[in-house]
């Protein structure tokens, strides 16, 4: 016996591996497409960013050209008063200069005239002092020869110190002629009996004066030494020497008082030292 049996066979569906292929493609081509959409949009989101805060830079730039703009024209508007001023007191100064540089012409002009004039007044008195010089050298010449004639006739007298003579004076006229003779020193003193007196750069003291005889001492202190010269006469020269360089100094007693005192001079060589007290 024979049993028939029937064979049921499920069948599964199969794909082909091109459509696996085109499903793959089409995934990854997907996701390609958002990573490039993720990436531009925050590309885009990137420069969006420097393009606002560009806007803000240069909007910041802007009020500041302006603000600096302003400060321009409020120091252009002060320079131009400034120089406004100063083109006024240019003009002042410019002005003054003018009527000080008139004002001095007119004063040198004045002060040339009066010049002038004081060179002419001048002029006229150099001619009369011209006039006057010829007079006093004509009186000068003859004073001259006066003097010369009247120094001749004083006495030339030999003093007490070996062939040492000298012109003496025996009043105050005659010392005066010798005097302006003008080659040696005269010092006038009056002593007193007992006192020291300084004359000249020596001291001189009366030790005796006889006034019936006309004679009298006197001791000379020169140079730390005392010379006495004892019983002299009246107008006799007195010599003696003192010095570094020794030079004759002569001592004359013109006069005998009353009461124990002596006048007279002393006479110097005009080279000799001169006391303190006399320039």
């Amino acid at each position: 016996m024979s049993d028939d049996r029937t064979t049921i066979v499920e069948t599964t569906p199969s794909y082909s591996g091109a459509l696996l292929g085109a499903i793959a493609i089409a995934v990854l081509a997907a996701l390609g497409g958002l990573i490039w959409s993720y990436t531009l949009s925050s590309r885009i989101a990137h420069q969006e960013a420097a393009l606002s805060e560009a806007n803000q830079q240069n909007a910041k730039l802007d009020a500041q050209l302006r603000e600096t703009n302003a400060r321009l024209r409020v120091a252009t508007d002060e320079l131009g008063k400034s120089v406004g001023m100063t083109q006024k007191q240019l003009d002042q100064r410019a002005q003054d200069i003018i009527r000080r540089e008139q004002a001095d012409s007119a004063r040198l002009e004045t002060e040339q005239k009066q010049t002038a004039q004081q060179v002419s007044a001048v002029s006229s008195d150099v001619s009369g002092v011209k006039t006057d010089v010829g007079g006093v050298k004509t009186d000068l010449t003859k004073t001259q020869s006066d003097l010369a004639t009247a120094v001749s006739q004083l006495t030339s007298m030999k003093g007490d110190l070996s062939n040492h003579s000298s012109l003496i004076a025996r009043n105050g006229s005659e010392l005066e002629l010798l005097k302006h003779k003008g080659d040696r020193n005269y010092y006038e003193f009056t002593l007193t009996k007992g006192q020291k007196k300084p004359v000249g750069t020596v001291s001189l003291e009366l030790k005796k004066a006889d006034t019936k005889k006309s004679r009298f001492t006197v001791v000379v202190y020169a140079d730390d030494r005392s010379y006495e010269k004892k019983d002299r006469n009246v107008d006799e020269p007195l010599q003696f020497y003192s010095g570094k360089d020794p030079a004759l100094y002569e001592i004359v007693v013109n006069s005998i008082g009353s009461k124990n005192t002596v006048s007279g001079y002393l006479s110097t060589p005009k080279g000799a030292p001169a006391p303190p007290n006399v320039q």
